[in-house]
This record gives C-alpha cells, structure tokens and sequence, in this order.
C-alpha cells in the first residue's frame, strides 16, 4: 500500500463551499454526492482527507454533529507548511470530488456540569463544534476564543449571531489590555469540578495547560488536541531494531529513519496522516520493549503503560521494540 492512501473504508464527498471566511483561513463544506446522510460524527472529530497533491491530512469537523447533511471545516493556510493546507486553498475546487476516512475522534467531550473551552486561532474548528452540542444539550459551558485580530478570527460572524453567543469572550492580541487572555483568573473563579477542552497553536496550548497544572488541575480534566508538533530529535539518537509480529520482519531502523518509513521501506502497510504523533492515525501495539515516546496523542497514562506506539515519530529505548497491529 502506497502511503499516499487512507487506510480502512473511504468516503467519496463533493465540496459543496468553498470561502474564505478570514485572513489565510478557508471553509470548506462537503456533502455526499448523492444527497445521502453522511456517516454520524461526535463533537471535537476529524476526518483524513486525501488532498489532490496526494498528501493525506486530518482536519476537524466544526459544523453541529446533529447536522448530517454536510462536513465543515476551516482550514488555515500554512506557509511555511507541508503541502497540506496549500492544497486545500488552491488546488481543492468547488464541486471537486474527495476521499475522506469515516470521522475519528480522538478529543471527545466529557460528561460534565460546567466546561471551559479555550481556543486558539484555528483550534477554534473543534472548539466550535463542542460549543454547539454542548448547547444543544444545555449543559453550562463557556467559551474563550484567541486570535491576532478581528480580520484573523474564524468564524466570528457565525459566533456573534449564535444563539450561545452570550457564552462567549473574544481576545484578540492587537486589542486593549482588559481584553485579553488572562487563563490563571478564569481558572481560579472555575469550579474545581468543571472540565477544560484546549486547541491551538503550541505556545498557546502549552500556557493554558501548564496554567492549569499550576492550579492543581488534575490531568483526567485536562483535555487537548494539538494541530502541530515539531519534531523531537536527541544527540544520541542511534538505531535499533523492530520486529513486526505480524509477518515476524525484523527491519533495522537507523537514526536517520522513523520507524514507519523503515516499515513501509520493507513494504509493510503503515497508515499514516499527519506524520507528527497528534492524529493516532498509525498508533501500534507494542508486544516487548522500551519505547521513547515522542507523541501528543497518547495520555501521560498510556505512555506509563507502554502499550501503545506511534511508529511515525517515536523511537525505542531498548535494543528491540516488538510491534504488532493496533486492535
């Protein structure tokens, strides 16, 4: 299998929109070819999409998950990106026809008395999509959503006329000081037993979660989906060996290589999408060994089990990590 393929069953999808709602940011709307329902999706999902440069990325779901007529999705134009957004806002045309995986969610919302979303730029797209339900189901929340200005805030015309707009607080960075995003006072007037939802650009997520932590925020109410992560590399990174207990392959995986491009070197079918340990997309189960976590998928506490192994951006700490297929 080529890696330019999502793995298990495809949807096909027509864009039905194509704008730009904001500064680099563009909407896309795709609906079934056919008019049929699309398959169900929780609030804070995703969907892979194969892009026409033949790239795979995933991309969250925003629109209201009662509404299966049609997947939203806001997508901001990296410039010094991969290829992925590129192809979305220049290659992707109205009426164009896409394959897409079935939605994933790897950041659901938890059951809750009060929730306390904080967005980030473009990590408003689940973020939004968890406003709706929440209010759908009229369960106490509110929102806080960050941009650099106005003319960059995605989504603000749809937020201002919404029937939860009442809920919300804007912070723009070029605005007056009072406006701004001050996490540590909204966190110390929270209930203790209300929960976070985070999504954003790193520095972003990193200053409200580790606000959190400060307070004494436990983990278990913490919860993040990143849309970035650089890569992690270590001076003594060097080169160990995986077995695929599968097949039995033993393949040598050298500093230079991630496990995944060494497997689909040996023409092992690997899933990937975003290449960076924030989907879970390629995620295997590690039968034996040690391995070197460098993720943002996986919880501190799967990490301590050390059951579970992202072969696209993790290494190993033993000599040999035993993988098998992700059940």
């Amino acid at each position: 299998m080529s890696v330019n393929q999502i793995v298990g069953d495809t949807l096909a999808v027509k864009v039905s929109k194509k704008e730009l709602i904001a500064d680099s940011v563009m909407f896309l709307e795709l609906v079934d070819p056919k008019g049929e329902d699309l398959p169900k999706f929780t609030a804070g999902a995703h969907i892979d999409i194969q892009l026409p440069n033949g790239l795979i990325r995933p991309y969250s779901l925003c629109g209201s998950s009662a509404d299966r007529k049609a997947y939203e999705l806001g997508v901001l134009l990296e410039t010094n990106g991969r290829g992925g957004s590129k192809s979305v806002h220049e290659e992707i045309v109205l009426g164009a026809k896409l394959r897409i995986s079935h939605p994933k969610n790897h950041f659901p919302l938890a059951v809750a008395k009060h929730s306390v979303l904080f967005a980030g730029g473009i990590g408003i797209t689940p973020i939004l999509s968890m406003a709706q339900k929440l209010f759908d189901d009229a369960t106490s929340f509110e929102m806080h959503y960050c941009s650099r200005s106005r003319s960059r805030t995605a989504f603000l015309e749809r937020i201002t006329e919404s029937p939860f707009s009442s809920k919300v607080q804007f912070h723009f960075d070029d605005g007056v000081e009072e406006q701004k995003l001050k996490a540590s006072e909204i966190l110390k007037n929270t209930a203790p037993t209300s929960h976070i939802y985070v999504c954003g650009p790193t520095g972003f997520m990193e200053h409200v979660i580790q606000t959190a932590k400060d307070l004494a925020w436990p983990d278990s109410q913490i919860h993040f989906e990143f849309f970035k992560s650089e890569p992690i590399v270590k001076d003594d990174d060097g080169s160990f060996e995986v077995e695929y207990r599968p097949t039995g392959l033993v393949i040598r995986v050298p500093a230079d290589l991630t496990v995944a491009q060494a497997l689909i070197g040996a023409g092992v079918d690997v899933p990937l999408s975003c290449e960076q340990g924030i989907c879970g997309t390629c995620v295997m189960q590690v039968i034996d060994g040690d391995p070197d976590h460098r993720d943002v998928c996986l919880s501190d506490e799967d990490k301590d089990l050390k059951k579970m192994f992202t072969p696209c951006c993790s290494r190993s700490q033993s000599a040999r990590l035993v993988l098998d297929l992700n059940q």
